[in-house]
């Protein structure tokens, strides 16, 4: 499709909300410690519930954000919640204490939900035929903004701590004014709906996809793999500082080298192996790569275990997007929004509940009273990933054409 103004404010968007999220994970040692946390354990165990609420505020506006763009437009709804992103950056730069910085979290939540706003706008203004080209960028903005929000936050907090937060505040801030000058409305009034209650229950609609046909079976095994996935944007700072004394700028290197492998997986390594292999054993390869990647991390106290077992980690994120492929061939034409709407509700919920048990495992394993091992939560995550793998193994005879 034609790359105009528009199209541009989307992808920046889109770019910032990533950026907003990965700004944060290489300076959550050291902002914990700002707001009154006494060892590497509690932090982690604080940064956790950060975490936790930030993903909790995702997983119930959205719903509702995109309700509101389907009643009242997309315009509105994303230059709004731009600007609530630009305020409420502004409100973590300037927090001295742990209940402001977790107000900021649960209102960059509240706000950052546009994923869902920005996709429509883009389905409204591409042909049919532009669609998968259209989205495949998007994903692309994503996955340039989780390399470069970590990257930043780990380069912006030599200034200071704070600056991160003034730097995506500003950028947040610059997009709101192009989106005022260059975004037209995308939704025509005719083709709006309204508001209604049955939108807003993210649980009603989770139950109806889990009593279509075949579809329970991968949706366990993607909420189960996400969950286990968390172990490394939740814990990876805490763990790197704990176990190699690593700084906020080491951090936001190794994070964006993840974030590199991972792009060079999803758009160059993933295409070619369900080509020669097929979707099942590609996914099979995944897993393993899985298991051998957070053992490996649970087990290791050298950097260049880090170097050798970082590829098996980027490779195992071929996992979601298999299992998504496996979940829509169980569903029909009519069902697939409600399939995608699930999937993103359960990695909403598991990006919830996962950083709390993380950071207790963690906080549990690094304390001076009994075993020592920084390195648990990987191994429970293995353990987790193994589990499923009968699961993994029953979506053989639902192989997506």
């Amino acid at each position: 499709m034609k790359i105009n103004g528009p199209f541009l404010f989307i992808l920046a968007t889109l770019l910032i909300d990533a950026i907003g999220i990965g700004i944060v994970f290489p300076i959550m040692p050291d902002l914990m410690e700002r707001v009154g946390a006494h060892s590497t354990a509690e932090g982690a165990l604080l940064g956790g519930i950060l975490l936790s609420a930030y993903a909790a505020a995702m997983f119930l506006f959205g719903p509702i954000i995109g309700s509101l763009s389907d009643a009242y437009g997309r315009r509105p709804v994303l230059i709004a919640a731009l600007l609530t992103l630009t305020l409420d950056y502004v409100i973590m730069a300037m927090a001295e204490t742990y209940w402001l910085l977790l107000v900021g979290r649960v209102i960059a939540g509240m706000a950052g939900a546009t994923y869902i706003t920005a996709t429509a706008y883009i389905a409204d203004i591409a042909k049919p035929e532009e669609r998968g080209a259209s989205f495949g960028m998007i994903g692309a903005a994503f996955g340039i903004g989780f390399v470069l929000g970590p990257a930043l936050g780990g380069l912006a907090s030599s200034i200071h701590i704070t600056a991160p937060f003034w730097i995506a505040a500003a950028l947040s801030g610059l997009n709101v004014a192009l989106g005022i000058f260059v975004l037209p409305e995308s939704l025509k009034p005719e083709n709006r709906r309204p508001f209604g209650k049955r939108d807003l229950n993210p649980f009603g609609t989770i139950k109806r996809a889990f009593l279509i046909p075949g579809l329970a079976i991968p949706l366990i095994c993607i909420f189960v793999f996400e969950f286990a996935n968390m172990v490394y944007p939740t814990l990876w700072a805490f763990w790197g500082r704990e176990v190699f004394g690593w700084d906020a700028f080491t951090i936001g290197l190794t994070l964006s080298a993840y974030g590199i492998l991972i792009a060079v997986v999803q758009a160059g390594v993933l295409p070619q192996m369900t080509r020669h292999f097929g979707d099942f054993k590609t996914l099979v390869i995944a897993i393993i790569a899985a298991v051998i990647g957070m053992i490996g991390f649970g087990l290791t106290g050298a950097v260049w275990a880090v170097i050798v077992f970082l590829p098996f980690a980027a490779f195992s994120d071929m996992a979601p997007p298999l299992m998504t492929a496996f979940a829509a061939n169980c569903a029909e034409d009519d069902q697939q929004g409600l399939v995608q709407g699930v999937i993103a509700s359960l990695t909403s919920i598991s990006a919830v509940a996962a950083p709390l048990l993380l950071t207790g495992v963690f906080e549990r394993f690094v304390n001076t009273d009994g075993i020592y091992l920084p390195g648990a939560p990987f191994l429970l995550t293995a353990v987790l990933v193994v589990v499923i793998v009968p699961l993994i193994l029953r979506l053989r005879k639902h192989r997506p054409l």
